[in-house]
C-alpha cells in the first residue's frame, strides 16, 4: 500500500473511534502507542487508520506499535521519518513494515529496525 492509499484520521476521529478524549489520544502519542504526522496544508496531525484495530469488539491501538515506534525513535527516527519507513516497501519483509505488523510479523519488523541502527 502506498502512502496515497492510506486513510488518514484526525486526532478527533481517532478519539471518536477509540471512545476516548483528544487529551487521551495525545497521551497515546506521547507514549508511542500511536504515531501522528502533519498531513495537511494547515499542519493538522493525522494518524494512519490501520494503527487502530478491532479486538474483542472494541477499537484499540495496534499493540505492536508501541515497541516498534520506541525502536524507531531509539534508532534516531523522528515522527515523519518513522511514518515514511512504516509505509515504504521493505525488501527483507516483502511488504511495508506497517502491513507486516498488521500481519502479525512484529519480530521480523523489529529485526529490520535493529539493522537500521548500525
Amino acid at each position: 500500500m502506498t502512502e496515497q492509499n492510506v486513510t488518514w484520521l484526525t486526532l478527533r476521529e481517532v478519539g471518536e473511534a477509540l471512545n476516548v478524549s483528544q487529551r487521551e489520544v495525545r497521551s497515546m502519542l506521547r507514549d508511542l502507542r500511536l504515531l501522528a504526522t502533519r498531513r495537511t496544508e494547515d499542519g493538522d496531525l493525522m494518524v494512519d487508520s490501520r494503527m487502530l484495530v478491532e479486538k474483542d469488539g472494541a477499537v484499540i491501538p495496534l499493540p505492536s506499535m508501541r515497541g516498534t515506534l520506541t525502536m524507531l525513535k531509539d534508532s534516531g527516527y523522528n515522527d515523519a521519518e518513522a511514518q515514511g519507513w512504516l509505509l515504504r516497501e521493505d525488501l527483507e519483509l516483502g511488504t511495508t513494515p506497517m502491513q507486516a505488523l498488521l500481519d502479525g510479523k512484529t519480530h521480523a519488523v523489529r529485526r529490520v529496525i535493529a539493522g537500521l541502527a548500525f
